[in-house]
């Protein structure tokens, strides 16, 4: 089963996320380095959810690591956010389980091996 480490830059309250197998970065402490994000995430074989670049760059200069989702999709409400997100998590799951990286915008989703 996949497990998820949301970073502490993307909303708690979603439903989606409400799961026991989603863990929030912000839980570790109000100020945990994007390092330990990605050990703690690739040590645990949990798909990191952030909308921060530097996940991105990680991503593609490293041979191993965890997956990420990176959230590509500019300034949305909360609840717009949430229904997209209702609308598209299953997909996002079953894309995080065959690529490295899933680059989510609004209108399309790009994957890379």
């Amino acid at each position: 089963m996949a497990r998820y480490l949301i970073d502490a830059n993307m909303p708690r309250n979603i439903s989606v996320w409400s799961s026991r197998d989603c863990t929030f970065a912000v839980d570790f402490g109000d100020s945990v380095s994007d390092l330990f994000i990605w050990d703690y995430a690739f040590k645990h074989e949990m798909t990191i959810i952030t909308n921060d670049a530097d996940f991105v760059d990680r991503v593609l200069l490293s041979v191993a690591g965890p997956s990420v989702i990176h959230f590509r999709i500019g300034n949305m409400r909360l609840r717009q956010f949430q229904i997209f997100l209702q609308g598209n998590w299953a997909e996002l799951c079953r894309l995080s389980s065959q690529f490295r990286l899933i680059l989510v915008y609004q209108d399309r989703v790009e994957c890379v091996s």
